[in-house]
């Protein structure tokens, strides 16, 4: 265990493995591949490039996993957050098949990055969307349909009772249970890859503050300290990726989302809460979603800010958010509590492709980026190699710039979640 100064304060960055440092960029270097950010998608591009035999350097401003990949609320999903209806909308019924499929690919990757590289990241099975009102539960069994139907992905509808046996909240109506979805410790598995990524070569430099991006036939990433020339640059830092590319940066908002973490309720108590040990979200806009860590805290994120800004009194509200789904733990406050950036689409669809022909981008993953990460990152190692069919299908979705520009975007988006919130408690 390690209180990781250097990482924000949370119980993720509290129950860390040991993590390696790696130095900052100096000088000049060259570069097969550049990639800003350490964080899932940049790693695991890295990663992809580097087993085929690349010369991969990752640039990250802070440290391996700072940033969304190793705060976030550790819940693996099939999907991406805009859902399927949105998709064929989008690109029609052919491709969303196509993408759906792909994202359990990005499921099945993290299962399998973990048996090969020996990821110690406390991976548990299961998850389960839970309703609400009655409207919800409409909602889900549509979706169960749909998916059943046209994706042949079966999901288990558990009406109330059956939902009660595993989950023991009066909250909820009804729950969509996936068996094949699941959870982790995010700041754990991403250390797992940045490790991968350095034994199969890949230079990590850490400190390292892209300052300009220089686009040209050999593009150049400048820092404070050095430069890397390279033949392809892979852009991941998302919500943080701020000035290097304008064009990218209207199309994606950043949204604070924030989770707490109990004092260890001890096994029997904790396991009483959630007894099959699954991660759970709701179906609000403003959702709460929660899990048991491995030494029987209740996690429970939720209190997504619009603003940029910490909510007022957070602690009290996240707290009074918890007891309502669990009113048994009244008494019991967070010994950790946490907040990050996510970076969401306009559509809420993922918004990757490339700036120039030797420019990659993967961003707006909209609340679904750990599974969406991996995936991300392994397209566009495999359009960096030549094969571009399938970051061709994503990049056809079509993304409009946030209205507003930097000015205005953040609050007429404010005015705009506060129409969801009322309806979420009003029908």
């Amino acid at each position: 265990m390690s209180d990781n100064p250097t990482h924000p304060a949370s119980w993720y960055a509290a129950s860390a493995q040991a993590m390696p440092t790696h130095p900052r960029l100096e000088g000049t270097q060259q570069a097969d591949v550049c990639v800003l950010g350490a964080g899932l998608t940049g790693l695991n591009a890295a990663l992809e490039l580097a087993e085929a035999g690349y010369k991969v350097i990752v640039l990250e401003a802070e440290r391996v996993g700072w940033g969304a990949s190793g705060r976030n609320g550790g819940q693996v999903i099939f999907g991406f957050g805009c859902g399927e209806g949105k998709l064929e909308t989008l690109v029609g019924r052919a491709d969303a098949r196509h993408l759906f499929d792909w994202s359990l690919e990005g499921v099945c990757m993290i299962r399998e990055r973990i048996a090969k590289h020996d990821i110690a990241c406390d991976w548990r099975d299961g998850h389960a969307h839970v309703a609400i009102r009655p409207r919800q539960v409409a909602e889900l069994g549509h979706w169960q349909r749909e998916l059943g139907e046209h994706y042949d992905y079966p999901l288990t509808w558990w009406d109330r009772e059956q939902l009660r046996a595993s989950l023991a909240s009066d909250r909820y109506l009804g729950a969509l249970y996936d068996a094949r979805s699941g959870h982790l410790h995010p700041l754990n598995y991403t250390l797992g890859l940045a490790r991968a990524a350095a034994t199969a070569g890949v230079r990590i430099c850490e400190r390292s503050t892209v300052l300009r991006l220089e686009h040209g036939a050999k593009p150049v990433l400048h820092t404070a300290h050095g430069n890397v020339q390279c033949g392809f640059v892979v852009l991941a830092g998302n919500a943080l990726i701020k000035g290097i590319a304008p064009a990218l940066d209207r199309k994606i908002m950043p949204v604070g989302t924030y989770v707490g973490a109990t004092p260890s309720l001890g096994a029997e108590r904790a396991r009483a809460l959630i007894g099959n040990d699954m991660a759970v979200a709701d179906m609000n806009w403003a959702l709460d979603y929660f899990r048991l860590s491995a030494d029987h805290r209740l996690l429970f994120g939720g209190r997504a800010s619009y603003s940029n800004l910490p909510p007022p009194n957070l602690r009290r509200v996240m707290r009074t958010r918890m007891h309502r789904v669990f009113p048994q733990l009244r008494g019991v406050d967070f010994e950790y509590l946490w907040g990050g950036v996510i970076d969401i689409s306009r559509n809420r669809a993922p918004h990757w492709g490339r700036l120039r022909d030797n420019v990659y981008f993967a961003q707006g993953f909209s609340g679904h980026g750990v599974a969406a990460t991996g995936l991300a990152g392994r397209v566009i190692s495999e359009a960096i190699r030549g094969q571009a069919e399938r970051l061709d299908v994503f990049a056809r979705i079509r993304h409009r710039d946030f209205p507003g520009g930097r000015a205005l975007r953040t609050p007429l988006l404010v005015a705009a979640m506060a129409w969801f919130k009322l309806r979420d408690a009003l029908w």
